[in-house]
């Protein structure tokens, strides 16, 4: 029979394993960065992802995309409150590869959102398909200039997988389908406006004659357009972006841009999570969910489902 002080503990011990298995789980979500729109989209579908799907969303990110340590900081640090399950887009393929690999082996599932890591037992890969959506921005800008001329590729950051892949899309169907059009100058912009403004000026400095750019990510697009438009080259230059920000939508109806590829960042973050969830509910999420980019032209932006994927009021 046992004594009151053994019931007690043993009622309390049954009642706090009761509350650690219906405790809501709680999903780190880890961007390349925090400041640019597209990681507040991503934020946003996290987060509704959350709410629909009772979990709790812990989001966290660097600052900036090159800031490689602090996203390791991040991921140990969720390592060690021990998450239930981690979804990760990583600023760089190799850096990260340790402590997401210390993740998993812990136990914990983990999901590569956006941008890929060098490793292949994660939980799932969900991200738009960016070689493809590379190509579709070599196609767009080459329908544009009608076949003929000079681009120049201003670049994200080294090690960024999914610019990376964009870049090498653009390249190869330049290369393959369009051979007179030559790419005369490549320069990286750092994951920053200002540094890729500067790269564009010196492609433009370099190249005078060119006929258009191709930018391969939000602040490299950034960057060309106000290159562009403070050279008043805007009717000259042809400019294809990559995601849009409000300003970059403006710059589209004004004609400082003439097209952007875009991708769906809300249901990105979504889906990162509820990979995740099912994982953790004991269903099969896909191995690979591959996203859509699509091209978006002056002439889009008042059509219903171009507003809706890029937040037009």
């Amino acid at each position: 029979m046992l004594s009151r002080r053994a019931f007690a503990a043993a009622t309390l011990a049954a009642v706090t394993a009761g509350c650690s298995g219906n405790k809501r789980k709680r999903i780190a979500v880890i961007p390349k960065a925090t400041s640019h729109l597209f990681w507040v989209s991503v934020k946003e579908g996290a987060e509704r992802a959350g709410r629909e799907l009772d979990v709790d969303v812990l989001w966290n990110g660097a600052a900036a995309e090159t800031d490689y340590a602090r996203q390791i900081q991040i991921v140990d640090s969720m390592v060690a409150q021990h998450v239930d399950g981690i979804a990760i887009a990583a600023s760089q393929r190799q850096a990260l590869v340790a402590s997401v690999e210390r993740a998993i082996q812990s136990g914990i599932p983990v999901t590569v959102f956006d941008s890929g890591l060098d490793i292949e037992d994660y939980n799932s890969w969900v991200a738009t398909d960016n070689k493809e959506a590379g190509r579709l921005g070599a196609r767009t800008l080459a329908e544009m200039l009608r076949g003929k001329g000079e681009v120049g590729l201003v670049m994200h950051a080294p090690g960024s997988l999914s610019t990376m892949d964009r870049e090498a899309g653009f390249r190869e169907v330049m290369a393959k389908e369009f051979p007179k059009i030559r790419i005369v100058g490549e320069q990286f912009g750092m994951s920053d406006a200002a540094k890729s403004r500067a790269a564009a000026e010196n492609i433009l400095t370099a190249h005078p004659e060119i006929d258009g750019m191709f930018a391969s990510s939000e602040p490299s697009a950034v960057g060309c357009s106000l290159a562009i438009s403070s050279r008043g080259l805007s009717d000259k230059v042809t400019l294809v972006g990559f995601d849009s920000s409000d300003g970059l939508i403006e710059d589209l109806r004004k004609g400082a841009v003439d097209a952007l590829i875009v991708q769906d960042p809300r249901k990105m973050g979504f889906e990162a999570v509820n990979t995740v969830v099912q994982k953790l509910r004991g269903q099969a999420p896909p191995k690979r969910m591959d996203l859509q980019a699509v091209a978006v032209k002056r002439g889009d932006l008042d059509k219903p489902e171009i507003k809706t994927l890029l937040n037009i009021k």
